[in-house]
Order: structure tokens, then sequence, then C-alpha cells
């Protein structure tokens, strides 16, 4: 049990607001982080997604600011995406509400017009994503010099994302003598990096180990052979959807949430699924996710863009179709379910050229994942020599990173035999699998083309 808001010092405007949000007692990053953010001292928070961040930073900047003042923002805060930069903003007018603190939000995607026009009508706190913050400043219509606190939210996904150079620039633009706050998932050395430069003699919270998953999620590991499979396993599950509530399926490719989306589509229809990834326009993005939020359709496909963000409380189900190669995208992907103490599922495909990361994420999160067996009447899929190739190739590189002396094998029968392997055990436990009679003659009957003889 947290320590109920009234507790802080926080005025009875915020006090209010918190109430009409739902919300009466603090969570373990909101109870070690309010206090020194108060205090104004720089503050280092490592919290995976869902554990409540957002408004460990937001409820002490609302009370440091208390009311609108000058044109110039005040408080800056940076976000990698603009789904997170949007759900932030969110947040902020829920908290705002019995104020008359000012809120701008920043993203790219569309013209900045509008965005200026806000900025010019005055600003307390602005929320941006990198890029779209320094055009806009370039332009000369962001005076910085006002600004009191500054934030960088989801900071390792900004690194993973290839932001370094524009937040080396940012910090050169604002003033010296300001609040620094930084929150991350992980602890990686250039995160560690980034806090020297960034940081003055910060306060460190780590409310979880890093990169741990929430105690509520089930996690469950199916491997399969090749894609085919992975959607005919994804059929299977869905059928069985009784407790399904509410679904993510999560894609590394823009290609491969497409083919799940328009699978689905076939079935529930386009009042039962989006899909969101970076080439859907704007206005189809926020419709995606509003319409998952409000509950208007059961399941979301995504790529990690999505992955945070999203403020769902009640997702039951989290489905990786394919393992994330960033491998703290897992946490951040499970991290969709099991909010505010429900409980969720997490469910993992991996075929053979996956199962390098699988390890590497089982050693992130410092557990071995439960493997689940493919129930029964699921076909397994013959996987095609095209797909064969590239798994042996992959398999190859893998183990290129692990061992630099390593001369490479990928040579056909060699390269192949984990995978032939493999897929020859699971056809003996599919009785009625037409492979289960003479596995390994189906293989010898293709030509190095992949026709039939």
């Amino acid at each position: 049990m947290g320590i109920p808001f009234e507790d802080f010092k926080f005025n009875r405007q915020i006090l209010n607001a918190i109430a009409d949000a739902g919300y009466t007692e603090a969570t373990p990053i909101q109870e070690k982080a309010i206090p020194p953010i108060m205090n104004g001292q720089d503050v280092m928070g490592i919290a995976q997604t869902g554990t409540g961040k957002t408004a460990a930073y937001v409820l002490p900047i609302l009370m440091k600011l208390k009311y609108a003042q000058g044109d110039s923002p005040r408080a800056l805060i940076v976000s990698p995406t603009r789904e997170l930069a949007m759900q932030i903003e969110e947040n902020i007018k829920a908290f705002a509400a019995n104020t008359d603190l000012r809120v701008v939000v920043l993203y790219g995607g569309l013209g900045p017009k509008t965005q200026i026009e806000q900025i010019n009508k005055g600003v307390d706190i602005i929320v941006t994503t990198p890029g779209r913050l320094l055009d806009i400043y370039l332009a000369g219509h962001i005076v910085t010099k006002t600004l009191q606190v500054l934030v960088l939210d989801e900071a390792d996904k900004m690194m993973d994302m290839g932001f370094m150079p524009q937040i080396n620039r940012i910090l050169e633009v604002v003033p010296v003598k300001r609040q620094n706050l930084l929150f991350s998932a992980t602890m990686s050395e250039k995160i560690q990096e980034l806090s020297h430069n960034f940081l003055e003699f910060p306060t460190v919270i780590e409310v979880t180990p890093q990169a741990t998953t929430a105690e509520t999620v089930t996690q469950q590991l199916y491997h399969v052979p090749n894609n085919k499979t992975k959607i005919n396993l994804l059929k299977a599950l869905m059928d069985k959807e009784g407790d399904i509530k509410k679904l993510m399926v999560f894609c590394k490719t823009r290609v491969a949430a497409e083919d799940v989306y328009k699978f689905l589509l076939r079935k529930y229809g386009e009042d039962g699924v989006k899909v969101l990834h970076a080439n859907k326009g704007q206005n189809t993005r926020i419709n995606s996710i509003n319409s998952f939020k409000n509950d208007l359709v059961k399941i979301l496909v995504a790529t990690d863009v999505a992955s945070r963000g999203i403020d769902v409380s009640d997702v039951s189900h989290v489905i990786n179709y394919d393992v994330p190669v960033v491998i703290e995208d897992y946490v951040h992907r499970i991290g969709r379910t099991g909010r505010a103490y429900n409980s969720g599922v997490a469910i993992t495909f991996a075929v053979p050229s996956e199962e390098y990361y699988v390890n590497k994420i089982q050693k992130l999160i410092r557990q071995t994942i439960p493997v689940y067996n493919i129930p029964e009447g699921v076909f397994i899929e013959e996987t095609p020599y095209e797909e064969r190739q590239e798994q042996a190739k992959e398999i190859d590189l893998q183990k290129r990173k692990e061992d630099p002396d390593f001369k490479g094998a990928f040579h056909e029968k060699k390269s192949l035999a984990q995978i032939k392997k493999f897929e020859a055990a699971k056809a003996k436990k599919q009785p009625n699998h037409p492979t289960n009679k003479k596995p390994i003659k189906k293989y010898g009957s293709q030509n190095r083309s992949g026709k039939k003889r």
C-alpha cells in the first residue's frame, strides 16, 4: 500500500485533480521521486512502463509552477515518440485541470503552423519530441531562457532511436541553471554516460531491478519453425479467445504488422482490429490509439513505435509475434499488460533464428520464460526454401557476433541442420500432420530452387 497523496505538500487544486482522476495512493516510484523533485533536486529514475512515473514528475512540476506566468515555457519535457508526448500532455491536462497552467505538445507528422500559433499565445509547459523542438526553436519561435525544469522521459528509448545528437543540441540551448530529471527503464552504459553529462549530484531512484517484468504478467514462449506456423498458432490462440479482453500484437517490421493486421481483419473486421506503424498517417495513428483506449476495438497490431507511451490499463494479453531485436523492447512490450495491479499474459513466438534474442532477453530480465507446447491441431507448416536460407544466414551472423574468430558456416546442409531437426521434432507431435510420416523426405524432395521434383 502506498502513502496517500494527501501526505505530499500539494495544493488543494492539484489534490482535487488527483482525486478526480481516481487516484488515492502513490505508487513506489511516485513515493520516492516526488519529495526530492519538489525539493529542487536533480533526479534519475529507473522504472519500467506502467509504474506511474509520468505523474511522479508531472505533479511536482505543476506544484513548482503553480499558475500561468509570462509567455515563455518554464518546463520542457522531451519524449522519444509522438504517442508518448501526447500521453504526457493528456496527463498534464488532467492534473492541471483546476489551474490556469498552459501546456503545448509538439511533434512531427504534420505542419508546425498550429503548434507555433499555440506557443505564441503563451505557454508554461512544452511536451515535445526532439526533432520537432529543434525545428521550431531554430525557426525562432521558442524562448528557452525562462526554462526552470528539463525532463528527459524514456531516455533509453531516445538513445536507441538515435536522438543523442538532438539531445546534445537541446542541452546547448537551455539555461545552465535548471532542475534536470531523467527517467529510463534501463541503466545501460549510455544512460550512465548521459546522466554524468546531464545531471548534477542526482538522487538515483530505482523502484525495481533494471529491466524486470511485472510480477502480475504471466509469460509464455512458443517455439515455432516459420512465419506461416506463427499465423496458424495465432489463429488457434484467438479461437480460444474467451479470456482475451484486450490484445496488443507486436511485430518488428511494418510488413509483418500489415500481414498480421490483414489476417485478423478477415476474422474481426475494421470494427475489431486496428494497426499502428510509422507508415500510417498521423490522424490514422491517433484514431487507432483512441479506438483501442476507448474499447471501440479489441485488438491493436503495432510495431515498437507503440510499445511505449500508450497508457491503457486493461490490456489482458500481449503477443510478441516477432521477438524484438532491441531486447529492452521486450520489457516495454509486455509492460502494456499487467498494469495497475491487474493480471496479464505475455506470449512470445520464436523461430530458430530468434532464439538468440530470446536468450539475450532471459539474461536481461534474469529469468527463464516458460516454454509451452504448440496446441494440438495447429498445423506445422513446412518452412519455405527462401525462409530457411534467411534463418540459416541469421544464425550464422549471430555466431559471428558472439565469436569474432568464427569463420562462417553458411552451407545449406550444415546451417539448416538446426532448423530441420527442429521441424522434424515438432512434426512427430502432430499425429495427422503429413510430415510425421516422412519428415526428412520433404526436404530432400526439393531442389535448390525450392521447386518440387
